[in-house]
């Protein structure tokens, strides 16, 4: 869908990228600010890509619940991880959203928002701080610019694992055997480093399935994956009738703090600006809490003493976060590394959901350094590993 603007218009904001961040803003901003005008440019043919994201219910703050709620496929009362010697039930709520909804929810929103644009299969050429010119030359100005371009601020080369998977959506000929999510599914071989599948039963014979990989390897083998994911679906008990569809990533899972993020627009958002969680990739908690700062300061006072008081909070959760991970891929062989996550899941409930948030205290952060060590932990491993590259 392509909706065009004369090029002299001005905007309150210029959101480039179609992805969740930017969904989010534009969708914060006119629950906020029914008046705003957005312009929102996605090179792609439709915004938002082929993902499914996932979050806790405590996640969502109440003054957000009445747009966050039209996003809904499905939500769950509590979910189970499984590993080799420990098996739980967390009992908060949980709940997902996808691609084909939010794109739906976004597209509509900014249909009926006078003055506002979605511009898709159209490629920004130039971001400035409040001015966006496009490939064919329109240029696009605004109040506010939003940068939200994909994981270009964390490179590849300079992490030291990743975090990989491939999901396949199917339609079963007979109900799921499974009611609730199922997040961890670590009782599989440990292939890859740290491998786990992750199970949602949207409906009872619709699943989503995937094979999920914390690897020091970039490399994403799909046909392999793909049978791995039938495989598992047989072993499990789902009935596959058809593949619905299947959605891959490959996210670089940093060790290094969180570079600074600059007090004036264009702001960079999402992946690219670093408001994601770098240990888990989970980010629509950390979208969210940037996109409510943008909705409710409003795009002329985006900057100021809140914004910096948001990134320094965020900062300090994303270098706690970036810690673990270097503890992660140094500490323990690959084959060894799903006892820190069997660990993790022996904690209170409430610290568990403060980590995915990515809002962790004082309190959860020693409960998860300190006690007795996950089985595996060896420095004399990183040592090796350093020793070798």
């Amino acid at each position: 869908m392509v909706m065009t603007s004369r090029p002299d218009e001005r905007f309150d904001a210029v959101l480039v990228g179609g992805g969740l961040q930017n969904a989010l803003i534009a969708l914060a901003l006119l629950e906020e600010r029914p008046g705003a005008r957005i312009a929102m440019i996605e090179r792609g043919a439709r915004i938002c890509g082929e993902h499914t994201w996932s979050f806790h219910e405590r996640d969502v703050p109440d003054d957000c619940r009445a747009f966050i709620e039209p996003l809904v496929v499905s939500r769950w009362d509590g979910y189970d991880v499984k590993f080799p010697r420990h098996e739980r039930t967390i009992g908060s709520g949980y709940a997902t959203t996808t691609s084909e909804r939010v794109a739906g929810v976004v597209e509509e929103r900014l249909r009926r928002a006078r003055g506002s644009v979605l511009l898709t299969g159209t490629l920004a050429s130039q971001v400035d701080a409040h001015l966006v010119r496009l490939d064919e030359g329109t240029a696009l100005a605004g109040e506010l610019v939003v940068d939200s371009r994909g994981p270009n601020l964390f490179s590849r080369a300079n992490a030291p694992g990743f975090q990989k998977f491939l999901g396949l959506e199917l339609e079963l000929a007979r109900p799921s055997p499974m009611a609730r999510p199922l997040l961890m599914d670590a009782r599989v071989p440990q292939f890859d480093g740290y491998r786990f599948v992750y199970v949602l039963p949207f409906e009872e014979r619709r699943v989503l399935i995937e094979d999920t990989y914390f690897s020091d390897s970039p490399t994403l083998d799909e046909p392999l994956l793909h049978e791995r994911v039938l495989e598992y679906a047989h072993r499990a008990g789902f009935d596959s009738k058809r593949v619905i569809r299947q959605e891959t990533g490959v996210l670089p899972l940093p060790v290094q703090g969180l570079p600074r993020i600059a007090s004036r627009s264009p702001l960079a958002g999402g992946y690219a600006g670093g408001w994601f969680h770098p240990a888990t990739g989970y980010s629509f908690p950390v979208a969210l809490r940037l996109a409510r700062h943008v909705a409710k300061a409003g795009p002329s006072e985006v900057f100021g003493a809140p914004f910096d008081a948001l990134v320094a909070s965020h900062r300090k959760q994303f270098r706690f976060a970036a810690f673990l991970n270097r503890m992660f891929f140094a500490a323990f062989a690959p084959e060894r590394r799903f006892s820190v996550l069997e660990r993790f899941y022996t904690l209170p409930e409430d610290t568990i959901a403060r980590f995915y948030a990515l809002d962790t205290t004082t309190s959860d952060r020693l409960r998860i350094l300190c006690g007795r060590p996950p089985r595996g932990m060896s420095f004399g491993f990183g040592a090796a590993r350093g020793a070798e590259a």
